[in-house]
């Protein structure tokens, strides 16, 4: 997991890409392949996605729903 430090700067570290992430997930709930095909071009790989969506949901600005396999903005 990239944090910003001496080695990483803000803009290269996954806290950069919550906005981002976040910002699609308000709109509307989606899942997640389809949350990364539209978000793809933010993400040099679909590692740093799946950290970000880890660090999201560890924070509970995200959550998961089973019923509708999709990821959500949390109010």
């Amino acid at each position: 997991m990239q944090l910003p430090s001496k080695l990483f700067n803000y803009s290269e570290s996954i806290l950069s890409q919550f906005p981002v992430v976040l910002k699609v997930l308000e709109k509307e709930s989606l899942p997640a392949g389809i949350l990364y095909m539209r978000l793809q071009k933010h993400f040099s790989s679909i590692n740093d996605f799946i950290e970000v969506l880890d660090a999201l949901y560890a924070l509970e600005k995200i959550d998961y729903d089973e019923e509708k396999e999709v990821l959500c903005y949390v109010i």
